[in-house]
């Protein structure tokens, strides 16, 4: 295949990945799956489509763990200009039965493991029904990702649909910590250029091992499955998060970059040391989704050995917006001020132009300390709400997208986010942040998990909330609370002290990983 000079399709990013070297692993397992195998594997299901009836542009709903199927399906859909659309299978079979018919899907595939929650979901919906075929590993060779025979000689005939930069390319759905999960449409020129930016942005190379951590389901890992074959590298892939798992998987598997959310980060870290894990073959760790603490980032440089990038994006923006990459001056400077460099948002990714502006949409000044709003425009931001032109119009004013992320920026550009207009907590008439309450919190040896939010008070009209998970043989106490209010009382305002404390097993996630605050509120 010849190698093209700038892919405008997601089908053109497998075949542009698969020509740097078709004989080098595009799965990574006991048995791996080199590039020409998976392009040939690809095109088999993207005529098995063609054949059922899937066309250009109509919705394939794909409800399944990370495995090669997902790899394999996110090409096919592409091969035949359908649009994918990833399903967190987490949510209860009502929510997903909303997704299903907001989106039109045509077609669900789910896997056979999930296969009485796709029922479920799907009850009276007139769709093409898919069964994926199981793995017995988490790394095993791609076979029959179809739950129908596959005609081996289809593969010599197939001619790839050629989709258009704004034809839509994937439908992704919010996780809904506001509520309702609304329709997020990324096109083939959103979603490429994001992946052309991100291999150049992060130096993604051929002899790269991408660990699919995170949910595949989501953006936190779903735009590193084309990056990172854009670029040639080997994707090795984790079913269902889990600490040890994750490290075992960094271990066998060479894994040298991945993307975490920081309450994975968080039970990873926890767990290094018991294995024994010294950041094996890591090059590079990413982590998005949420803010993180300064003592998680120092924990990472510590225990994993590695570099840290702190990433900032949403479905809506592909997702990056930000990438906390230290520039060569900022390595001259102190370790402490390098921390706290790293601890930031960071500054605009490649393809977006960046804003942080006042109530009147104004720029703020560039002191690092006045709080407004992101605001963003560029390639890779998605041209509007799937069937909400009220929710579009209300994110979108005059050619920029409104974040609803609070942040402060900084004379070089870097913007640091303070919270989510939803999440900021007016005690007393004062503003307090929920991110720097967390940020005390985690400072303190005995908290794994911590989220920080308001409740109703009638003296105060709302009061600052900690809900806090231990560490494994902290015992909490009346002792401890008095301990952490202490302890924050050194680092934050008086009026910023958690008044509540409630220790908790777990915190309530969303399908991303994410702490939703909504549930605790």
């Amino acid at each position: 295949m010849k190698r093209m000079a700038s892919p405008s399709s997601v089908w053109d990013i497998l075949e542009v990945g698969a020509a740097l070297d078709p004989d080098a692993a595009a799965i990574g397992s006991e048995h791996p799956v080199d590039y020409r195998a998976l392009v040939h594997t690809v095109t088999l299901l993207a005529s098995a489509l063609r054949g059922e009836g899937i066309g250009p542009g109509d919705r394939v709903a794909l409800m399944e763990h990370n495995t090669p199927f997902f790899l394999v399906w996110t090409f096919a859909c592409a091969g035949v200009g359908a649009v994918l659309v990833p399903l967190n299978y987490r949510l209860a079979a009502p929510e997903l039965h909303g997704v299903l018919a907001d989106s039109g899907a045509k077609m669900l595939a789910a896997s056979r493991r999930l296969s009485e929650l796709a029922d479920s979901a799907s009850d009276g919906l007139e769709l093409i029904q898919v069964r994926i075929g199981s793995v017995e590993g988490p790394n095993q060779p791609v076979s029959h990702p179809l739950g129908f025979a596959l005609d081996p000689g289809a593969a010599r005939d197939f001619a790839p649909h050629v989709s258009e930069p704004d034809d839509v390319a994937h439908l992704y759905y919010t996780s809904g910590t506001t509520g309702q999960p609304k329709g997020v449409p990324l096109t083939h020129r959103n979603v490429t250029a994001h992946a052309q930016a991100a291999v150049t942005e992060l130096d993604f190379a051929s002899d790269d091992v991408w660990g699919h951590i995170a949910p595949m389901f989501h953006l936190a890992d779903a735009w590193a499955t084309l990056a990172m074959t854009l670029a040639g590298g080997c994707h090795t892939f984790l079913p269902e998060f889990n600490a040890a798992a994750a490290l075992t998987i960094f271990e066998d598997a060479g894994v040298t970059v991945t993307n975490l959310v920081p309450t994975m980060l968080q039970r990873m870290l926890a767990a290094a040391p018991e294995m024994g894990f010294d950041g094996g073959s890591l090059r590079l760790v990413l982590s998005g989704g949420a803010p993180i603490a300064p003592a998680t980032v120092a924990a990472v440089l510590d225990i994993f050995r590695c570099e840290y990038v702190q990433t900032y994006g949403l479905t809506e923006t592909s997702p990056y917006l930000t990438l906390g990459i230290l520039e060569p001056h900022h390595r001259k400077e102190s370790a402490e001020r390098q921390l706290a460099r790293r601890s930031r948002t960071g500054r605009p990714f490649e393809t977006v132009e960046l804003n942080v502006v006042d109530k009147n949409g104004e720029s703020v000044p560039l002191d690092d300390r006045t709080v407004g709003e992101i605001i963003a425009r560029g390639s890779t931001i998605t041209p509007g709400y799937w069937n909400r032109p009220e929710e579009t119009d209300k994110a979108f004013k005059n050619g920029w997208f409104h974040t609803g992320d609070l942040a402060t920026i900084d004379a070089d550009g870097w913007v640091n986010i303070v919270d989510r207009k939803k999440d900021m907590i007016l005690s007393g008439g004062e503003n307090v942040y929920s991110i720097e309450v967390e940020n005390a919190l985690y400072g303190h040896p005995g908290v794994l998990e911590c989220a920080a939010f308001g409740a109703p008070s009638d003296e105060w009209g709302e009061e600052v909330c900690a809900a806090i998970v231990l560490r494994a043989g902290v015992e909490n106490s009346e002792a401890l609370e008095h301990e952490l209010r202490e302890h924050c009382a050194t680092r934050l305002a008086r009026y910023k002290l958690p008044r509540r404390i409630v220790f908790m097993q777990d915190l309530p996630k969303t399908g991303s990983g994410k702490i939703a605050k909504r549930l605790l509120r």
